[in-house]
């Protein structure tokens, strides 16, 4: 994914990376197996998912910091036992998946956007996890790892500076794409409400990737295409152009 992509054809043109966000959450429960088993069915070319640090050590699966919208617990995810989380129900009888089971259930079918939402750690944590399975052969270009918090995402790169890593912009700073320049970042995610031209040009200007997100209208994919994002997170992988679409590669 990091670096762009051309469709084929006789002229070169500008397609769009399909990541599917926390799976494909418009069609199953957001971060767990169902959702990324059908994000890879749906057609995405990649997945994206949250990962939290558990005080038990475990990297799990969960977006939000308590449990009540997306499980039937309650509470900080924190003050959780590790036994009590295994047990709730995190959507049709899914349960709350580890990074492991995530990576297992992936098999490399598709590349891996991890989002750091802990702090304390975590970013550490998934390097350790991360290095193991690029060290079993997984392609660290198929790997990317991202945060809003810009200091854990840099405890991830010092722990593993083979794996690309991606900074989390949800505003347009004031020296725009600069701080994925400074953290030697491969790829800036961007939120669609602040797609400015300005931020797009400043990063692809610098070798910077653009994936946008949450983008579910066709019509919002077409005009991201024409700015020169290079993807975007979508709930619903399905929704997204065969014209925008880079073309299809057998499954590894």
């Amino acid at each position: 994914m990091v670096g762009g992509n051309t469709g084929g054809g006789t002229a070169t043109r500008q397609t769009l990376t399909v990541i599917g966000h926390r799976g494909a959450r418009g069609h199953a429960p957001e971060n767990t197996l169902l959702s990324l088993d059908r994000a890879i069915h749906l057609g995405a070319d990649w997945v994206e998912f949250d990962v939290q640090l558990h005080p038990a050590g475990a990297l799990v699966l969960l977006h939000d910091l308590t449990l009540e919208r997306t499980t039937d617990g309650c509470g900080a995810l924190v003050d959780c036992d590790f036994d009590t989380l295994r047990r709730l129900d995190a959507g049709v009888g899914q349960k709350i998946p580890t990074l492991e089971e995530a990576l297992e259930l992936i098999e490399m079918q598709v590349g891996v956007n991890v989002e750091i939402k802990s702090a304390g750690g975590t970013g550490e944590a998934v390097a350790g996890v991360l290095r193991r399975y690029v060290a079993a052969g997984w392609p660290p270009d198929k790997l990317l790892v991202s945060s809003f918090h810009l200091p854990e995402l840099w405890e991830f790169r010092q722990a593993a500076p083979e794996i690309p890593i991606a900074v989390l912009l949800a505003g347009v700073p004031l020296d725009f794409a600069g701080c994925a320049t400074e953290l030697q970042a491969a790829a800036v995610n961007l939120s669609a409400e602040f797609a400015d031209p300005r931020l797009i040009a400043d990063a692809k200007a610098h070798g910077r990737s653009v994936y946008v997100y949450t983008v579910n209208d066709p019509a919002e994919m077409q005009r991201l295409q024409v700015l020169g994002v290079d993807g975007v997170f979508t709930d619903y992988p399905d929704r997204v152009p065969e014209s925008l679409r880079r073309p299809r590669r057998a499954t590894p």
